[in-house]
C-alpha cells in the first residue's frame, strides 16, 4: 500500500478557500477506481508549523499512484489547486 501526504500553504489562507480546496481534493471520491481512500482536512492549530489544508489518498501501489498523477480527473483540481497555493511538501510512503 502507498500513502500519498501533500500539505498545502495557501497564498490567501481565508476559510473561504481552505474550505474551497479541502471540497475540490474531496471532489475525487469514488471516481478514480485507484484512489482506494481520501482524505482532506483544515488545520485548525494554526501554528507557526502548520499548514492551511492537508490531503491523504492510499492506492495499493506506486504504479497507482503515478497513475493517479495524471488521471484526467485529477488534472483540473490539480490545476485549481495551484491557483491557491503558496507552497506545498509531500510524503510518499509504502506500508
Amino acid at each position: 500500500m502507498v500513502k500519498h501526504v501533500v500539505m498545502y500553504s495557501l497564498v490567501n489562507p481565508s476559510e473561504e478557500n481552505k474550505i474551497a480546496l479541502r471540497d475540490k481534493f474531496l471532489s475525487m471520491k469514488g471516481k478514480i477506481d485507484i484512489l482506494l481512500d481520501i482524505e482532506s482536512g483544515i488545520d485548525y492549530l494554526k501554528s507557526g508549523r502548520s499548514y492551511d489544508v492537508v490531503l491523504i489518498c492510499t492506492f495499493k501501489s506506486k504504479e497507482d499512484l503515478g497513475t493517479y498523477a495524471m488521471h484526467p480527473v485529477h488534472l483540473p483540481i490539480l490545476a485549481y489547486a495551484k491557483t491557491l497555493v503558496k507552497e506545498s511538501h509531500a510524503v510518499d510512503f509504502e506500508y
